[in-house]
């Protein structure tokens, strides 16, 4: 009865999700370029961070020339290191798909819920059929692998742009210069916009403007009666 009850939930929790255990190619959206420039910004922008607190000086020169001193946090040297070293595209590959979330916040590293449920079933003995080994559960998916695909191409493509907001340009935000700016130009720019609230958080946010709504109404019949109050007078 209990090994019944097990599969029951389990094939009720993959239809839900929309997980496919025939592992076709039928529930696989692949990247829209916005997501891929807004992933390929946000390691690159945390990789710049990470280093861009530094006071590091370099002193540049060869041979017998005179070397000059050159802030790292400025430097060329910073900018290959964050793009190159190792590449940063090679960071989308900590990223899974969690489809129980919309639009771009269904890329996100850690592993999503449905998944994080399933382990959590075979870690109890119960036997789960994905159609893949169990040890390749948490392989990149299609979705990940074209993203870091296309990632490396952005990078490519977008170099002398990259270059030109890093030595001339740094005062502007990097999301919008090159993605909503450049590479999005003729393509939907609404996810670089979309950010993931979780649960505890997006109900917080939904009690407070229940209450806010409340005193407002409050506030406007207290207004109005006296207002009525005056007129009487």
């Amino acid at each position: 009865m209990l090994k019944i009850f097990f599969g029951l939930t389990l094939v009720l929790l993959l239809n839900v999700v929309g997980f496919n255990c025939n592992d076709d190619d039928s529930g696989v959206i692949l990247p829209s370029m916005c997501e891929v420039c807004k992933f390929f910004v946000t390691e690159l922008q945390s990789r710049l961070d990470e280093t861009g607190k530094t006071k590091e000086t370099l002193h540049v020169g060869h041979g017998l020339d005179k070397k000059k001193k050159i802030v790292y946090n400025k430097s060329e040297l910073r900018l290959t290191e964050a793009l190159t070293d190792p590449h940063v595209c090679d960071k989308i590959l900590e990223y899974n798909v969690h489809k129980e979330r919309s639009g771009s916040n269904r890329f996100a590293k850690g592993r999503s819920e449905t998944m994080e449920t399933l382990h959590g079933l075979v870690n109890k003995g119960v036997k789960v059929e994905l159609g893949i080994p169990h040890e390749l559960w948490d392989a990149p998916s299609a979705e990940v692998t074209d993203m870091q695909r296309k990632c490396f191409k952005m990078a490519e493509e977008y170099e002398d742009e990259i270059e030109d907001w890093y030595f001339n340009q740094q005062d502007k935000d990097l999301m919008t210069y090159l993605c909503a700016n450049r590479a999005l130009r003729k393509d939907d720019k609404k996810c670089l916009t979309e950010k993931y609230e979780l649960k505890g958080e997006r109900e917080k946010v939904d009690t407070d403007e229940k209450t806010a709504r409340k005193k407002n109404k409050k506030k406007s019949k207290g207004e109005e009666g006296d207002k009525d109050t005056k007129d009487e007078l």
